[in-house]
């Protein structure tokens, strides 16, 4: 192990005794009180020394006998601490390729705000590159989400639509001008070979196909993102796939539901509990699906490229191991205000998906009125429960 204070945190001094590491309320945190000689001593916890080496520095600064295995620990049970040397075999092979991970140290700095142990950051950017994610449509949202997660890490992204790229579908981060009637899902996945850092590692001959981590739907269709056909997702609920929609509609943008099939909703439960609510609803969906479509949807750049971002970090929390606020709920947001706000997507009793026995059925809204889901709010309480029990004393959430 060689332990560093992880460099995405700034440092601080409150006071001669307190140290602060890091700016922002989500992740700061005060740890103190602290005596000068330890304080001096935080400047060797870089990553170039294994803990004998450091120990043997300690003896040296009038640290006696101990102390530096005390500070480790503590640092690394308040989250402080990484390993530059942690994260496995597979973490080891990415550290030797220089031009990817000269890319993706900004993304591993961020996921070290969010591993609380040392050498998970590295450990989870180092799984990404094995991981597949599938998205179906290949406009503003999709094909600039697709290149998002390439650009990430993530090893196989794969994009799927038909037809051939229109001059509507050309988009920042996405399909480029020189892609025009060229077939939509080829010229997709020629821009995420451009977005990623790395090829993905080769698999080997005897493994068997693992199937798709994630499937993202992001079609292209203003009523496909609006009234999600629960028939096209049949097949992912049987077996077992988790899928996110995520899209435009007119001036709003969705993001959600994340379906966990046989746990959180699904887009048949959202159908049946519009049903419920307004009986009108499955007229006006057939009109939709049947009439004459627009040659050219409403589609809000900046509105599909904050949709594809937003989506792109839920499904990289997904990946990375966390459920994302949008499990049974969509993510919503409407120009010109750009204030997202979430609805809940409550299992169905009539939906075949099998997740009303969580538990969410009877929670199902007659507004649908705007509010945090259930799942969120279990997350964010069990999370928090973990960082307060991992802190030991003269270690504290910094209020700023």
């Amino acid at each position: 192990m060689h332990p560093m204070v992880k460099p995405a945190l700034r440092r601080g001094w409150r006071d001669l005794n307190t140290v602060q590491f890091g700016m922002a309320p989500a992740h700061a945190l005060v740890l103190g009180p602290m005596d000068t000689a330890t304080g001096s001593f935080l400047a060797l916890l870089d990553g170039t020394r294994g803990l004998p080496l450091l120990r043997d520095e300690g003896r040296r600064m009038g640290l006696p006998d101990g102390h530096v295995d005390g500070l480790v620990e503590r640092l690394a049970q308040s989250g402080l601490l990484d390993d530059a040397t942690g994260g496995g075999p597979a973490a080891d092979a990415l550290r030797h390729k220089d031009g990817a991970m000269d890319r993706l140290r900004p993304d591993l700095a961020a996921l070290s705000l969010v591993s609380p142990e040392p050498g998970g950051a590295m450990g989870r950017l180092a799984a990404r590159r094995s991981l597949r994610v599938q998205v179906r449509g290949a406009g503003r949202v999709g094909v600039t989400l697709a290149t998002l997660l390439a650009g990430a890490g993530v090893g196989g992204v794969d994009v799927r639509d038909v037809g051939r790229v229109e001059p509507w579908d050309v988009a920042p981060g996405g399909l480029p001008a020189d892609a025009i009637g060229e077939r939509r899902d080829e010229a997709a996945r020629r821009a995420v070979r451009r977005a990623a850092p790395d090829r993905r590692p080769r698999a080997t001959a005897s493994a068997e196909d693992p199937g798709f981590s994630l499937v993202i739907l992001a079609p292209r269709g203003g009523v496909d993102v609006h009234a999600p056909d629960p028939v096209a997702a049949e097949p992912l609920i049987a077996s077992g796939t988790p899928h996110l929609y995520a899209g435009v509609v007119e001036g709003t943008g969705v993001v959600g539901p994340l379906v966990l099939p046989g746990e959180t909703g699904c887009a048949g439960c959202l159908d049946q509990a519009r049903a419920d609510r307004d009986a009108c609803w499955p007229r006006l969906v057939t009109q939709w699906r049947s009439g004459r479509p627009r040659q050219v949807e409403a589609c809000d750049l900046a509105l599909a490229s904050a949709v594809a971002g937003l989506a792109a970090g839920h499904t990289l929390a997904f990946l990375d191991g966390q459920v994302p606020s949008s499990a049974g709920a969509r993510w919503e947001v409407s120009l010109p205000g750009f204030d997202w706000h979430s609805r809940p997507v409550w299992a169905h009793p009539a939906c075949p998906c099998a997740a009303t026995e969580k538990g969410n059925g009877e929670h199902t809204s007659e507004d649908g009125d705007p509010h945090e889901t259930m799942a969120g709010q279990q997350r964010s309480t069990s999370l928090s429960r973990t960082a307060h029990s991992a802190r030991r004393s003269g270690t504290w959430r910094a209020h700023v």
